[in-house]
């Protein structure tokens, strides 16, 4: 290799004007050295000019003077807690950084809005905490974009990672160095991590309202705890398994305890008035609390040594080893004596063991006999939280009251006046969806531009559809011809999703019956597709959603039919790719090249139970394949009818005037079959003799259900749950909907406290009214108004 042979000057004082190349052929190395020594040094780009900083005079501020701009940025603008290390925390940063100008010039607000938003960014809990790490690395990652008290633009706030403060890869807040951080930790600073943005763009590109419909699986459900220290919901750190460890059964039942206790505890009759301390313990005989009363309750450990007092218990109904019918609460176990007990309302609600209820009574205490260390159902052992000795002699017994979607959630103009009476979970995303806080009023906005008044917006809904049998299919054919669009019609409206629930054969499929193995199972659905195929427009414009039951593989295989523990997986796609390709294949046909596109036709096998939901926090529906009845009434409590006193004949009035009404005692009035009640809410129910039996079981079932909170408000023994997963079987807050597909109740549409709770019945009509060839019954649910009502075709 050769090199140039011009040799370097000792001292050069200049470089030549013209420089002459080498004759080196490989380099065209010049004669003289590009940068050669200088005597000055090369001035700096303007662009890399070091910024100097305008100097700030600290300044002591107290976290009292900055307690109201703080408590408006976080409390009423981030539905965020501040503590007071953590107030004292940013009183120090603003006074040090921001200096004098902290409220004059508007920096200390804008310290403020930064730190709320990558607190919520980094998924911590609802109170800001000063002594944790999260606020320390937020206030040390501030401070160096920070220059003369404001934020430096272009600084790494939007576009480095450190304010990513999840665990990275490595389990750390940072990531690991020489690694490129993700894309979604690139995001601009502050964004909320519920995933939603709010972008014109995206807005305009969804016009259909399936493309806002999203179907929950239970098992991709998240798993909130309630906090009883903090009163907050959060989101559990335990992997949920199938195969937990033994104290989440015990977990499973406090959980239920503590969701229902704190809602009663925010109910107004719960609250002692400032200018009263009267206690009334009494039940209203409608079933709810009377607002003029204010009521108490009291532990169960609290009863011993106040015997011959009366008092307001809330616990679990149990029964005890010995047979006898007992209530647990987190503090003790008592025995019952319903014997002259007064179910409130009358013939208005079911009470099983496992259902948390309100006992009003008095103790009595057995002084013969000693306190046990028998263990309570809530998980105490011996002494508090062992069997109080004595018994409680109920004199009424009832659920807790119910709690609207819109006071736990808020979602109205009343509650976003005063953020301080507003909603009580407003900020809380149960579904991870989005909070009502966060997303509500553009979900909101959304909802009413696409769910338009002029055409109906419908999810239809069909349960027991037995492919075994003729007769089911012949009654799907007739469902789907009424939705099928008539080929005239220029403007067509579909359904927006149509809901089919198992049980998909009538007999215990994979278990050994005759008839019902797994070829067998898999032709059904292949019969299936067959009558699916014959419809393409109708189901490539909607979403078939589809939910097994207990007689579906796989759990039928060991179940043999009986109740399997919920929730449980979807139908194996093994058996259903007949299905998919009959929903691919009709697609095609619709939606070919050349052709206008839109939202095409999608089939979802989801889980038992699971939810429905439409514009993020908008809808909810609960889904859940179940028979309720037969179970209620193997378990349910008998009570004694009181004897009337004749001399009282004359003066007794009927239940429904017997009490002053208040809001939840209208909403029993305003409970109604197949459509919402038109009568004014001043006029009082229908007296009990009036009502038929289905429609007094149906208002039963649906104030069970509400009123518990849960979807399988039973015993393990009675109904097996996976004790990890039993979160997802929970009613609160309550769903704008729910779905109870029970084959031994009767079809009806109930609305109470504002949800919408339905029952669509065997969809061949076997076992009610709706016999015959082709005949066909289902719900027909409108999202919009929230109006279901019962059809029978054929």
């Amino acid at each position: 290799m050769t090199m140039a042979t011009a040799k370097r000057p000792e001292k050069p004082s200049a470089v030549p004007k013209n420089l002459i190349p080498s004759s080196s052929p490989a380099f065209g190395t010049p004669v003289h050295p590009i940068n050669p020594r200088r005597t000055a040094p090369i001035p700096a780009p303007p662009a890399l000019k070091p910024a100097v900083r305008a100097t700030v005079l600290p300044i002591e501020l107290p976290p009292a003077t900055l307690r109201p701009l703080a408590f408006r940025t976080f409390t009423k603008k981030h539905n965020l807690t501040l503590t007071s290390s953590a107030l004292s925390a940013l009183a120090s940063f603003i006074g040090k950084h921001c200096g004098s100008g902290w409220r004059e010039e508007g920096l200390a607000e804008k310290v403020l809005e930064e730190v709320a938003k990558s607190w919520k960014k980094s998924g911590s809990q609802v109170i800001v905490e000063g002594d944790g790490d999260t606020l320390k690395s937020i206030l040390k990652t501030l401070e160096g974009s920070m220059s003369g008290g404001r934020i430096v633009n272009g600084s790494n706030l939007s576009r480095q990672s450190s304010f990513n403060f999840g665990p990275d890869a490595n389990g750390q807040g940072t990531p690991e160095p020489g690694v490129r951080p993700a894309l979604d930790s690139q995001t601009s600073f502050g964004m909320s991590s519920l995933g939603v943005d709010d972008k014109d763009d995206e807005e305009e590109s969804l016009k259909d309202p399936r493309e806002w419909m999203k179907v929950i699986d239970t098992f991709e459900q998240p798993k909130l705890v309630y906090n009883i220290s903090q009163r907050h919901f959060e989101k559990s750190n335990v992997k949920s398994s199938l195969f937990p460890d033994p104290s989440h059964k015990t977990d499973l039942f406090r959980q239920r305890y503590h969701t229902v206790h704190q809602r009663i505890l925010r109910n107004e009759t719960f609250q002692t008035p400032t200018f009263s301390t009267a206690r009334s313990a009494g039940l209203s005989r409608t079933g709810s609390i009377a607002n003029s009363q204010t009521n108490t309750l009291t532990p169960i450990a609290n009863l011993l040594g106040r015997s011959g007092s009366a008092h307001l218990l809330l616990g679990m109904l149990t029964v005890s080893p010995t047979g006898a019918l007992s209530l647990s609460d987190l503090t003790g176990t008592i025995a019952l004596d319903l014997q002259h007990a007064c179910p409130i309302p009358e013939n208005g609600a079911y009470f099983a063991p496992g259902m948390i209820v309100l006992v009003d009574g008095s103790y009595e205490e057995d002084y013969s006999n000693p306190t046990s260390g028998s263990t309570s159902t809530l998980g105490g052992t011996g002494g508090i939280g062992g069997t109080i000795g004595g018994k409680f002699i109920g004199f009424s017994v009832g659920h807790p009251p119910c709690e609207r979607r819109t006071t736990t959630l808020g979602g109205t103009e009343e509650s976003d006046r005063n953020s301080l009476s507003g909603p009580a979970f407003g900020w809380t995303d149960f579904l991870g969806v989005g909070s009502e806080r966060a997303t509500g009023s553009r979900m909101n906005r959304l909802a009413n531009k696409l769910l338009t008044a002029e055409k109906a917006h419908n999810v239809v809904i069909a349960s027991d559809l037995h492919l075994d049998k003729p007769s089911t299919l012949s009654a799907l054919r007739t469902l789907l011809r009424t939705y099928s669009p008539d080929p005239t019609d220029s403007h067509p409206i579909y359904p927006l999703a149509i809901i089919l629930m198992g049980n998909f054969s009538s007999k215990a499929s994979l278990a050994g019956v005759p008839g019902a193995g797994s070829i067998e199972y898999k032709e059904h659905f292949d019969a299936l597709a067959t009558v699916l195929a014959d419809f393409p427009q109708l189901i490539a414009h909607t979403n078939l959603v589809f939910v097994p039951g207990d007689n579906d593989a796989w759990p039928s295989a060991f179940s043999a039919g009986a109740a399997t523990p919920l929730p449980r997986k979807a139908v194996p796609t093994l058996f259903t790719n007949r299905v998919r390709r009959a929903i691919a294949e009709a697609n095609r046909e619709v939606w070919g090249a050349g052709k206008a596109r839109g939202k095409e036709g999608e089939v979802i096998w989801t889980s038992n139970p699971s939810r429905l939901t439409w514009f993020g926090v908008k809808g909810e529906m609960a889904i859940l394949r179940d028979d309720f009845m037969g179970r209620l009434h193997r378990t349910s409590i008998r009570f004694n009818k009181p004897e009337a006193d004749p001399d009282d004949d004359d003066e007794q009035l009927p239940d429904a005037t017997s009490a002053p009404q208040n809001n939840e005692e209208s909403q029993d009035a305003a409970m109604d079959l197949d459509a919402p009640s038109t009568l004014a809410p001043a006029v009082p129910p229908e007296p009990q003799d009036s009502i038929d039996t289905d429609t007094q079981t149906a208002r039963a079932l649906t104030r069970t259900l509400l009123s518990q909170s849960h979807l399988s408000p039973f015993p393990l023994s009675i109904r097996p749950l996976h004790w990890d997963y039993a979160h997802t079987l929970n009613l609160y807050p309550l769903p704008t909907s729910v779905v109870v597909a029970d084959s031994e109740a009767p079809a009806f549409v109930v609305k109470y406290c504002g949800c919408t709770v339905m029952n669509p019945g065997a969809i061949d009509g076997s076992g009610g009214r709706a016999r015959g060839e082709g005949r066909a019954r289902w719900v027909e649910f409108d999202v919009r108004s929230g109006v279901g009502v019962v059809r029978s075709e054929g």
